[in-house]
């Protein structure tokens, strides 16, 4: 009996140890290198895994179960898609946390990514301090305020539980008649190149002997950036948007191309890919540039994004061939796909083309080690849910005080009076009424210009929290839709209304 009773325990304390060591998974160890742990995780996955982490679905079509079921690699808040009305940073909180509960139920635990379009601050959220637009920005002429600017919004964002912004935008745009101009902060590529020092200001500074082109994220006050739209969005015919771009190589290189090769020396984490088209070829189909140029020869080892529903754009009308939209952006390097609501369609789709050797493995491989590298360098697998802890950051005094600085900093006098020797400006220090006249005079959304709340922004005062009454935030009107009005703190009515004509 005292022999049984000893075999079981030694057999007990085999079967103990073989079990202790079956549950070591390099990858859940944070003392391992970032492409041990991501190795090791890929060759654990199913096919139905790794497909789900290239997909990135809305927010109002996520659930915990959908997240579990489809392996859901990453979810956004389109512009305007919001928890609810007014929602608190705590409400955001919650909603990112109930998806990623789901995420972490699944056989791998792999966290997934939440993003959103942090453009010009936390845009989407409300009471969020909103900063100049990159137009305005560009007007200061100073990257270290954009810097400050950029880790202001991290802050802001991860108050909502957030790690990863659609930004910044680094178009250079050479037409005024795109509509999208006031995301663009100038016309000239090497202010746009200076002004990438927001890239560092979201996700802190690389260390010295940092890898150039691998992801970096400093810690848990930082976010994932996301260089866009690659390429040559703001040089389309006419301005026209999502259009084609004609201009030759050496052109695209030296007026388009310089943001890019800035953003990825100082680690930007992820790029996403433009809706226009380069000499009559879509970006979401250009393999030269996406694999042969962005990753190839920048070596680039982030992750390439789409646009919103980006690959359906592949063809015209959008979605009348989806498979082989889906074949031409997958072979193009595009790793993950936003593809807001259809996602079932695009699993399908995608799984159809692996399975039948239309799209090879390795090119499956070569996206999920690039999105697992960038949670990893965000630190999810070690800190998937988010907490309370930032949620004082949300619109703080300093961050406001820093918005106001940029506004006085970026604002632009066109034209100082009728008359050049009878100059409206400077004001007489006497002056104790000033009338400000306009659409935008006293409208809160207005002044914001697009991506506040809504993508397109909104009209009226009541949307977010704010004043009009102090000075007018840096121009950034949607569309150029520009009014004539004077731009000066405190002002009741006065008799005789003093006109700036911008």
């Amino acid at each position: 009996m005292a022999r049984t009773r000893i075999t079981i325990f030694f057999m007990g304390l085999v079967l103990w140890c073989c079990l202790t060591k079956a549950e070591y998974m390099k990858y859940k160890d944070p003392k391992q290198a970032v492409h041990v742990r991501t190795r090791d995780l890929l060759d654990r996955m199913t096919l139905e895994e790794k497909i789900g982490q290239m997909v990135q679905i809305e927010r109002s079509v996520a659930s915990a179960d959908v997240m579990n079921k489809y392996f859901i690699g990453s979810v956004l808040s389109g512009g305007g898609s919001a928890p609810s009305p007014q929602a608190s940073p705590e409400a955001w909180i919650n909603m990112i946390n109930d998806f990623q509960k789901g995420s972490l139920a699944t056989r791998m635990q792999i966290p997934m990514i939440y993003g959103i379009d942090a453009v010009h601050g936390n845009n989407n959220v409300y009471k969020a301090t909103i900063f100049p637009h990159n137009i305005g920005l560009g007007a200061t002429r100073d990257p270290k305020l954009v810097k400050k600017i950029g880790a202001a919004t991290a802050l802001e964002s991860r108050a909502t539980g957030i790690p990863y912004v659609f930004a910044p935008c680094i178009a250079v745009c050479r037409d005024p008649r795109w509509g999208r101009c006031y995301e663009s902060y100038s016309e000239d590529p090497h202010l746009v190149d200076a002004m990438t020092e927001i890239v560092p200001g979201l996700q802190g500074d690389m260390p010295a002997k940092s890898s150039k082109g691998v992801p970096f994220v400093a810690g848990n006050k930082n976010v994932a950036a996301c260089a866009k739209h690659y390429v040559g969005d703001g040089g389309t015919t006419k301005g026209i948007n999502e259009n084609n771009t004609v201009i030759n190589w050496h052109d695209l290189l030296s007026i388009h191309m310089p943001g890019y090769y800035t953003s990825i020396i100082k680690g930007v984490s992820t790029v996403m890919v433009s809706y226009s088209s380069w000499n009559g070829v879509k970006m979401h189909a250009n393999r030269d540039l996406v694999t042969g140029f962005l990753k190839n020869k920048l070596r680039f080892r982030g992750f390439v994004i789409s646009d919103w529903e980006g690959i359906d754009r592949i063809t015209y009308p959008p979605h009348a061939n989806y498979t082989y939209s889906i074949q031409a952006a997958i072979g193009s390097g595009i790793d993950m796909v936003m593809v807001p609501y259809d996602y079932s369609s695009f699993i399908d789709g995608l799984t159809f083309l692996v399975k039948n050797n239309f799209i090879p493995m390795s090119r499956i491989d070569d996206a999920v080690k690039r999105i697992l590298r960038v949670k990893f360098a965000v630190g999810l697998f070690e800190n998937p849910l988010a907490d309370n802890s930032l949620v004082d950051q949300l619109g703080r005094q300093e961050h406001r005080e820093l918005a106001r600085e940029a506004v006085r900093r970026s604002l632009v006098l066109l034209k100082n009076g009728h008359y050049a020797d009878q100059p409206l400006l400077p004001l007489p220090k006497k002056t104790s009424k000033i009338l400000v006249a306009g659409s935008h005079a006293d409208n809160l959304g207005y002044q914001c210009g697009g991506w506040t709340i809504e993508w397109q922004g909104f009209s009226g005062n009541d949307l977010t929290n704010g004043k009009t009454n102090n000075l007018l935030p840096c121009f950034s009107v949607f569309n150029y839709v520009v009014p004539t009005l004077v731009c000066i703190s405190h002002f009741p009515i006065c008799k005789q209304p003093s006109r700036l004509s911008l």
